[in-house]
């Protein structure tokens, strides 16, 4: 039986939740929200209009930058319309329909983020433990199909948990805790048995970001052991700092995640602003910082945007 069919005629809807404490009419917030989405926009357009037309940047390091870029784009518009919708419109209900789709995206996006920010870590155990195989290991071509598998990883991982939330009856109170809606937070709306779609939903988290996040783990243990052999103190230090700017992007996107998944699970006693803001940081950081870090802490990105720069300058002076 469909969901919109146990509430009688009526379509069955979610009531999404803005910031708690905040009033709905607060719409202040969308001036911080839009900037927010339009710094994500810019810095990820940005990155992926550089790596296409800089054929210096057409390495595998900046290539799996270009998927990380994609997938952050995908994660941060996944959740706009919503978002938008709340703190612009002050409009609060969303069809189920919608809602399972919306959800879908969030986590399949999330999942190929973990698995890009593995192909990185990947990348830096070649660069630093066998540079001299490293054109040789890491081709254009086996980048390339490391893409698809991980796109094709998140695609299908995640479409089980889709159509199983199809199938779930719910009743009794339709407020979700968020702005945007996630698997677990459906799910303690539903009143029937979740044994089956929680089971499958905690081994599709630990066969992606479980497995992701150990084997990065594991690769930077493998890497800092590299490193700390280096003879000269300005060989180790030129080394790791290549792996500064992959480190920041693992840790704003793992930490929030691992917050939000044992507030979800663990932290019933919680307030609900720090499900809300946990849940923000998990969706919302890592988009808009991975580009500014990168361009940070990345030489050949910042004397792009240096020489791209100067050029409008003078342009401008002519």
């Amino acid at each position: 039986m469909s969901p919109s069919n146990r509430t009688g005629s009526s379509p069955l809807t979610f009531i999404l939740t803005s910031i708690p404490g905040l009033p709905m009419s607060s719409s202040w917030m969308v001036l911080p929200l839009c900037c927010l989405y339009l710094l994500m926009l810019l810095g990820n357009c940005t990155l992926l209009w550089m790596i296409k037309t800089d054929h210096s940047l057409h390495t595998p390091m900046y290539y799996c930058l270009s998927i990380l870029a994609v997938a952050d784009l995908g994660l941060s518009l996944s959740t706009l319309p919503t978002m938008l919708a709340i703190f612009w419109f002050e409009s609060t209900s969303l069809r189920f329909e919608a809602c399972v789709v919306q959800m879908y995206f969030i986590h399949s996006f999330s999942a190929i983020e973990s698995g890009v920010l593995l192909a990185m870590a990947f990348d830096r155990f070649i660069a630093i433990c066998y540079p001299l195989r490293y054109a040789s290991v890491l081709t254009s071509s086996l980048i390339m199909k490391a893409a698809g598998v991980i796109f094709m990883r998140g695609i299908f991982v995640v479409l089980p948990v889709a159509i199983l939330m199809k199938k779930m009856p719910f009743c009794g109170s339709r407020v979700l805790s968020h702005s945007f809606c996630l698997h677990q937070d459906m799910l303690r709306l539903v009143c029937g048995d979740v044994r089956v779609n929680s089971l499958y939903g905690l081994t599709a988290v630990i066969l992606t970001k479980g497995l992701d996040s150990l084997t990065i783990l594991l690769s930077y243990m493998v890497i800092i052991r590299a490193v700390l052999n280096i003879v000269t103190p300005e060989a180790r230090a030129k080394a790791f700092s290549t792996c500064i700017s992959h480190l920041c992007a693992v840790l704003t996107f793992y930490i929030p995640l691992i917050g939000l998944s044992i507030t979800h699970r663990f932290g019933k006693h919680l307030s609900p602003l720090t499900h809300t803001l946990l849940a923000d940081a998990y969706l919302l950081v890592p988009p808009v910082l991975n580009p500014l870090v990168y361009s940070w802490k990345t030489k050949q990105i910042r004397r792009r945007i240096l020489i791209l720069l100067c050029q409008r300058g003078t342009q401008q002076q002519v």
